[in-house]
């Protein structure tokens, strides 16, 4: 029989440590095959590098949790009785003196609540190898991911052609979120960026309810449904009933950037060498002093994950490998642009899993 936690048991091993902990998480739903959420309750699944794993569990969650068919034993506790008997019933059944944990998921309460139960384990943080198992994707990976992303591009192309002069920036959020339902998504990756003229400078805007979009507007949506646990994450920046010279500009340069991306992306090169092909071609431009981002960083059940895309990262990228190309200029007070699409590494190049045109768009006209 296929052992589902091979791949973790290797990480253990890989780190020296006894065993691995997840807490919920996308790490935890891919292991399990489920998503569970955290609230105020600990949750911990921890996988040896040999024998049975184990599991602490809110017994509120039991029924859900039978339906995972996790092999390992299972130690349950109730609101009124506290955790702790469970954290030291894990530990006597599982006496572990080293364990690697999610760092930059794991909360503090649940590192103390482990150590409390297991005082001689040195804890360290393993998150670089528990997620890197994620970041080449497999085949349903991609499946769900190019579903997410036909949504988002559908939902794009619904509200941008009905997008006019006079609307507010929320109303145009409000219209692309129910567009994004309407065609399918789950949930939403994240908070929506739609924003306008200077609000469009800031990379990680909020709506505004008292702007209404004039003639000659940049507009940047960025944005993206989640599908069966994978994230889209797309961007485009559009002009309101014509772009000024200066607008035009601005965006040829970047989708040259952009374009840049998708030709120098293959098996084998590193992050800090796309980000220095696409970034490049930003420095090269009398736009450079708008540069104020990355190149990218890597998609799938996070919206940010590795591998990050910039100059300094030295990890080269194995085919099946999933990241975003959205390079950016951004003047504070006047207008910025970004044009992002998902790029998945293969063995002959790369494929952009985002087939929404990229030429300069003019809209509400």
């Amino acid at each position: 029989m296929t052992d589902r936690f091979a791949d973790l048991r290797q990480v253990a091993q890989d780190l020296d440590c006894d065993a691995v902990a997840l807490v919920p998480g996308p790490n935890f739903t891919r292991a399990v095959g489920r998503a569970f959420g955290s609230f105020e309750r600990p949750f911990v699944v921890v996988i040896p590098r040999s024998g049975d794993p184990a599991a602490i569990v809110p017994n509120l969650e039991l029924a859900s949790w039978d339906t995972v068919g996790f092999p390992g034993a299972v130690f349950d506790w109730r609101d009124q009785d506290g955790y702790t008997a469970a954290f030291s019933a894990l530990a006597s059944a599982m006496p572990l003196r080293s364990l690697a944990v999610e760092g930059q998921v794991m909360r503090v309460f649940v590192h103390h609540a482990l150590k409390s139960a297991l005082p001689g384990c040195d804890i360290r943080d393993g998150e670089a190898a528990i997620s890197g198992l994620r970041t080449v994707k497999t085949d349903a990976d991609i499946t769900a991911l190019r579903a997410a992303i036909k949504i988002s591009e559908d939902a794009l192309a619904f509200t941008l052609d009905r997008v006019q002069i006079g609307q507010s920036e929320k109303e145009i959020e409000a219209m692309l979120v129910q567009a994004l339902f309407a065609e399918g998504a789950d949930d939403l990756s994240f908070a929506p960026i739609v924003a306008a003229a200077d609000n469009s400078a800031e990379p990680h805007a909020h709506a505004r309810a008292d702007y209404r979009v004039a003639a000659g507007d940049a507009l940047l949506l960025d944005f993206g449904a989640r599908k069966d646990g994978f994230a889209a994450d797309m961007t485009r920046t559009v002009f309101i009933g014509h772009a000024t010279d200066e607008g035009a500009q601005v965006y040829d340069t970047v989708l040259r950037a952009n374009r840049r991306g998708h030709e120098v992306t293959r098996a084998g090169i590193t992050a800090h060498d796309i980000d220095d092909a696409v970034t490049g071609v930003l420095e090269m431009s009398r736009f450079s002093d708008r540069i104020r981002t990355k190149t990218g960083h890597g998609l799938g059940r996070e919206v940010h994950e590795a591998p990050y895309i910039m100059r300094g990262n030295h990890v080269a990228l194995a085919a099946g490998t999933v990241f975003t190309n959205e390079p950016g200029l951004y003047e504070v007070g006047n207008f910025g642009v970004r044009i992002e699409d998902v790029m998945l590494v293969t063995d002959t190049g790369s494929e952009s899993l985002t087939t929404f045109p990229t030429e300069l768009m003019v809209v509400g006209t």
